[in-house]
Parts: structure tokens; C-alpha cells; sequence
């Protein structure tokens, strides 16, 4: 007799077997993305449309966030593995920070005070993210690390776009910026409330005796490691566009928008709506279907993609196609551009690191984002303030780069064959 279909359980057998507390977390990364996604596409248009800074004046206060984000992931590497703070413990702190920056930017009208609230931010978001990878990596055996990776990309996606669609009709119906980073504040201090409920120390006690500087050391050893960051460095800087320089540009320099400059708020809300589903639909499909696919092909893929999205914007630019095809396409490319990235990158460093060092490990990877978030705002702010010299040619550019990205993930591809048959011999060095 044929058992009847249960499309509730058929659900629960697809998903990645992990364990408990990675659920728990990617469940209070939602509700914090969600506070995220409140001002994601917004900041610069508020600070540059309402507040009347400049677009370089506020491509300097974001990419001011990437200079504390870089001190910050120095101290975050430590901090991840001591036995003071461990994961947990830093991840409750960054909770805090990030909270008092969202706060400080809700009521920052001068320049000064926009500084401030980036520079708390960046660096709340420099401990957040190489504890919360390391706490997934403890807790992931390698044959699901991708995939819990993953999960927690999707948690982010999801949040992002649920916030973005929610601040966009907020916004519409003649809403407070303000507001927005007030409720973003408040998000990342429920995500702390989660932690500090669900979550348990993961960090192993070990008796290593490296000290501060052996364990860097020992990190910036490693070639494989510095040929990925280095390639990395270009995709972060990717991925700054998404948040500072694209919303602007598509508000004010896009011919045939909604507005006489470009597109309103709410209709640029659609577009990163549009971004954020097809990230969400693909995510853990993709990742599973390119489980056994080599690390380095997929960021080639992503590369390529990335690639093909700013391409794609540089020709809304020319005016000469109705735009609204083309930046949808261009999302498109992006969008699952970043699906291929995400888990491929994290999990690759993952495999890269000593459990010893993996707090480091991802705290070098994580110095790729507090670049790509300090060089990525400021040339972008400055290439739309200077449209004859660049302009819409800055997306151009931007494609030119990948060039550069591609011949160190060649390299980094040579490096990972010649190493394999030590690995091989010491499994245990990259588990």
C-alpha cells in the first residue's frame, strides 16, 4: 500500500541535517537582518537627499566603518579564541556596539556624528561575523559546511528583503529615516537576547602555547590563505556597491526612471525585494546541487556573474534600453552571483584553518569585507561626484577589475592541487 504524501515532513527530510543551535542562530540572524534590511538600500539616499551631505562626504563616513571594521577583526581574532570571551562572548559584544552605532546614525545630522555611528557599526559588524562563521564551523562537520553556511546566508537574505520591502512602504507613506535605524538598533539587540538564551560556547579548549603573535604569524604563513584574500578583496568591494553606491546611482543618475532623476525610494526597495527572493529560492538548492564542485570553479562562476551585473548597470547608464530590463537582469546576475560566493568562500576558509586558529582564519577573512566597505564607498561616492570624469564608466571599471580577481584565483586553484597530498597526510589540520 502506497503511504500518502506528506509535504511537511517531505520538507523536514530536505533540509541540511545540522545541528540545533545552528538553527537557533540562523533564526536570530533573520531578526537582525530584518533591522539590517530597514536601512540597507536607503542610508546614502537619506544622507545625501535629506540631509544634504555630499555623495563623497558620505562614501567617507561609510568607508570610515571600514577602518574601524579593520582594527576591530584584529582584536576579533583573539578575542574569538580566548578563553575570556571565546565566540559567544564576542558575538554578544558586537550585538552591543552595532546597536549604539544603528542608534548614534538615527540621530546623525552633522558630519561628525555620521562618522561616529559608521565607525561603531563597522565595528560591531567586525566581531559579528568571524564569531558567528567560527560558531558554525565548531558546530558543522566538513560534508554539511556549505550548507550551514549557507543557511545562514539565507537567514540573511530573507531578513534583508523582508526589511527592505518593509521600509520601503514605510517610506512611502512619508515615514522617519530616523525610525529606521532606531528599529535596526533595537534588532541587533534581540539578536543578542538569542545568543546570550541559545547559545552555548562552542570554542574547544586546547593547550597550544602559541601566544598572540605566533598565531598570526602562523595565519599569514600560509599562501593558500593569502591568495585567497587577495582575490576575495575584490568581491567585497563588489558587494559595497550594492549598499552605498548603487541605491544613489539609481535615484539620481538613471534616464527613464520613475522620478526625474532616477527612481523613487519604493521602487528601488522592488529591485533589492527582487535580489533578495531569488537569493532566498536559490540558495540552499544551488549549494547543494555544487556540494561536490571544487571551491574555486564556483568563485570563478560568481566572478563571471558579478561581472555580468555591472556590465549590465553601465548600460542603463547609456540611456539607450529601457533600464527597468536591465537593472532587473543585473540584480539577477548579482543575485546569484552572491549565492554561488557566500558558501564556497567561508567554507573554503574553514577547510583552510586549524581549529586552533580558526578565529584568526576568519578574521583575516572577514579584513576582506572592512577593505572592500572603506575602498568600495569612497570611490564610488566620488565617481558619481564627478560624473564627466567617470560617472557611469565606474561601472565599467568595475568589470575591467575581475581581470585581476581571476588571475588569483588561478593561482589560489594551482596552490590548493600542490597541497593536497599533505592535506591528505594530516587530515586533522584543516577539520
Amino acid at each position: 500500500m502506497k503511504l500518502p504524501f506528506h509535504p511537511v515532513k517531505t520538507l523536514l527530510d530536505w533540509l541540511p541535517d545540522l545541528k540545533r543551535e545552528v538553527w537557533l542562530l540562523a533564526a536570530g540572524q533573520l531578526l537582525l537582518f530584518i533591522g539590517h534590511g530597514f536601512t540597507l538600500v536607503y542610508t546614502s539616499i537619506y544622507f545625501v537627499n535629506t540631509l544634504g551631505f555630499s555623495p563623497t562626504q558620505v562614501g567617507l563616513a561609510l568607508g570610515s566603518g571600514g577602518i574601524s571594521g579593520t582594527l576591530g577583526r584584529f582584536w576579533a581574532g583573539n578575542a574569538i579564541d580566548s578563553e575570556r570571551l571565546g565566540r559567544r562572548g564576542t558575538l554578544l559584544i558586537a550585538a552591543v556596539i552595532a546597536a549604539l552605532g544603528s542608534f548614534s546614525l538615527a540621530f546623525a545630522s552633522t558630519f561628525p556624528l555620521l562618522v561616529v555611528g559608521n565607525l561603531l557599526l563597522g565595528l560591531g559588524i567586525s566581531l559579528y561575523w568571524p564569531a558567528t562563521l567560527s560558531i558554525t564551523t565548531d558546530l558543522t562537520p566538513t560534508e554539511h559546511r556549505t550548507e550551514a553556511i549557507a543557511l545562514t546566508r539565507l537567514a540573511d537574505n530573507l531578513g534583508l528583503g523582508l526589511g527592505a520591502l518593509l521600509a520601503g512602504q514605510y517610506l512611502a507613506m512619508e515615514g522617519s529615516y530616523g525610525a529606521l535605524f532606531i528599529c535596526k538598533g533595537l534588532a541587533y539587540l534581540v539578536f543578542g537576547g538569542v545568543v546570550a538564551w541559545a547559545i552555548a560556547e562552542t570554542r574547544q579548549p586546547h593547550t597550544d602555547s602559541l601566544n598572540v603573535l605566533q598565531s598570526w604569524g602562523q595565519a599569514l604563513r600560509d599562501r593558500r590563505l593569502l591568495t585567497y584574500l587577495a582575490a576575495n578583496v575584490f568581491f567585497t568591494t563588489y558587494a559595497a556597491q550594492l549598499s552605498s553606491t548603487l541605491p544613489l546611482y539609481l535615484a539620481n543618475f538613471v534616464p527613464w526612471g520613475n522620478t526625474e532623476t532616477g527612481f523613487s525610494e519604493a521602487f528601488i526597495s522592488y529591485f533589492f525585494v527582487w535580489h533578495a527572493l531569488l537569493k532566498i529560492v536559490l540558495q540552499l538548492p544551488v549549494t547543494r546541487w555544487l556540494r561536490s564542485v571544487p571551491y574555486v570553479p564556483i568563485l570563478f562562476g560568481s566572478l563571471v556573474l558579478w561581472a555580468a551585473g555591472f556590465f549590465l548597470i553601465w548600460l542603463v547608464g547609456l540611456g539607450t534600453i529601457n533600464p527597468l530590463i536591465l537593472i532587473l537582469l543585473s540584480f539577477a546576475c548579482i543575485a546569484i552571483a552572491e549565492v554561488l560566493y557566500a558558501p564556497s568562500a567561508s567554507a573554503l576558509v574553514g577547510e583552510l584553518a586549524p581549529v586552533t586558529l580558526r578565529g584568526i582564519y576568519f578574521a583575516l577573512e572577514s579584513q576582506c569585507w572592512a577593505i572592500g566597505y572603506l575602498v568600495g564607498p569612497i570611490l564610488g561616492g566620488w565617481a558619481l561626484d564627478h560624473p564627466i570624469w567617470l560617472g557611469t564608466n565606474f561601472w565599467l571599471a568595475l568589470v575591467l577589475t575581475s581581470a585581476i580577481s581571476s588571475l588569483f584565483l588561478l593561482l589560489l586553484r594551482s596552490q590548493l592541487t600542490s597541497s593536497e597530498p599533505a592535506q591528505e597526510a594530516t587530515p586533522s589540520s584543516s577539520s
